[in-house]
């Protein structure tokens, strides 16, 4: 694969411009045509890389991209699984370079050059790294098990349409196998391959107080405000060990044994570094753990967004009518998704005093999931990841959701391995998003080791 891969390397940084420059922001329906475009783009680019029955599988969303090439129906079968939707980019004026308008730049991590742009890394980058790996295993005649490709475009919004996908075509994505690059590594000196990630709950809150906007002049000190009120209200959701204060939360908690968190804390890591690269004056969190377990093995709750009243330039004195916050829950193994949205829905309406009202909106949530590190399908990630490295990766549980991969081993059977090469300073989610070049192509690099040692230990 290094010849191919050295051979097209300028290419296949062009194709992933292009593909980067098509905002395919999910969230925002004025970007519907170039979401949609995204998928026409992928469907081409994996006809050209070789796949066969390609086909863009409509739901009642955004599109499901699938294609397959079944080299021998008794191989063992890899279904590789990525999105091609981005996170809205805003703000627009804290990015340096335009979200779409991808640029390589050197930084102290990347000295080799990122790519700065919206879904570079998650998860853009990463899926086209398994085309271009696709694309060089049939080039050099060294595929050796089937594979097959579903990218959607919503996972960014909760995957609504994926689950009745799944259930209708699961003999079409029937698999030994699911393979998902949209994890990070700890280091690119130091690789790692993830083997938990937290569930997730997320909800909308709308806190009503009069039923118009108010002077708040004639009106402030005699009737709530909305803002005020949700702000207490949010406070109070934590107390003074950072512990969250909905009853019942921790109940279902999986509690892990010390020697597994002995082990998590061996891995680099480097708590002034991690303070300095965020430049804030210390870690926060909940009493009793580390950064590695609050980011990994121990549930959250976070305000992701508060708004009402005015927000415009100059000044404006309101008394809104009304306040609005979005909240993330990450959670842990055991607890389910919909008992913690019905915990906090109840628990939040109880903190409303009688000069408000309250309404909780549950957005969408997925379940906890760890991968089992003694399987033939980890060990090939193992192997692949040791051959391209030189060097054995490190099993590790990421802070992120993917409900994804619950929902796969519910309907299809089978377990994800999460084989990521992003790291935790590329910034999704923010401005500035970037992925390594050297990550890229190390991806490029590795994902074809994957293949080969599988369909070894599947003989």
């Amino acid at each position: 694969m290094s010849g191919f891969l050295d051979k097209n390397k300028q290419r296949f940084l062009d194709e992933l411009f292009d593909l980067l420059r098509i905002p395919s922001v999910s969230a925002d329906p004025a970007f519907k045509d170039d979401v949609l475009k995204t998928a026409e783009f992928l469907k081409e680019k994996l006809i050209a890389a070789g796949a066969e029955n390609v086909e863009l599988c409509p739901t009642d969303g955004y599109p499901i991209l699938y294609g397959d090439k079944i080299i021998d129906p008794a191989l063992p079968t890899v279904l590789v699984y990525g999105h091609y939707d981005v996170q809205p980019p805003d703000p627009l004026d804290l990015w340096d370079s335009g979200p779409f308008e991808p640029v390589i730049k050197k930084t102290d991590i990347h000295p080799e050059g990122a790519i700065f742009a919206r879904g570079a890394c998650d998860d853009k980058g990463q899926v086209y790294m398994h085309f271009k790996a696709f694309e060089g295993m049939l080039a050099e005649d060294r595929l050796p098990c089937n594979v097959k490709f579903m990218i959607e475009g919503e996972e960014e919004v909760g995957s609504e349409n994926l689950a009745p996908f799944l259930s209708a075509n699961k003999e079409k994505l029937a698999c030994d196998v699911i393979l998902v690059s949209d994890t990070s590594v700890i280091a690119n000196d130091c690789p790692s391959i993830t083997v938990g990630l937290r569930g997730l709950s997320y909800v909308e809150v709308e806190v009503t107080g009069p039923n118009r906007d108010l002077h708040s002049g004639v009106f402030g000190g005699a009737v709530a405000n909305p803002i005020n009120i949700l702000a207490k209200m949010i406070a109070s959701l934590q107390d003074e060990n950072n512990r969250i204060t909905i009853p019942g939360f921790y109940d279902d908690v999986a509690v892990v044994s010390a020697e597994e968190r002995k082990m998590m804390n061996d891995a680099p890591f480097n708590l002034k570094t991690y303070e300095n690269d965020l430049e804030i004056g210390s870690v926060h969190g909940e009493e009793g753990f580390t950064t590695i377990e609050r980011t990994s093995i121990r549930p959250t709750l976070d305000c992701n967004g508060i708004w009402g009243g005015y927000i415009g330039e100059g000044a404006k004195t309101v008394l809104p009518s009304k306040a609005y916050a979005k909240i993330s829950m990450r959670l842990v193994p055991n607890q389910s998704s919909d008992k913690i949205t019905e915990l906090f829905k109840k628990h939040f309406e109880s903190l409303a005093p009688d000069s408000v009202k309250v309404e909780v909106k549950p957005h969408h949530g997925g379940e906890a999931a760890v991968t089992p590190t003694d399987t033939p399908e980890y060990k090939a990630a193992h192997m692949a990841m040791e051959k391209s490295y030189g060097k054995a990766p490190i099993p590790a549980r990421g802070g992120g959701s993917i409900p994804i991969v619950a929902l796969f081993e519910e309907v299809l059977g089978v377990k994800t391995v999460l084989m990521g090469f992003g790291l935790d300073s590329d910034d999704i989610h923010s401005p500035n998003e970037h992925y390594g070049v050297f990550n890229y192509f190390k991806g490029i690099e590795t994902i074809p080791y994957f293949f080969e040692y599988y369909a070894e230990l599947k003989k």
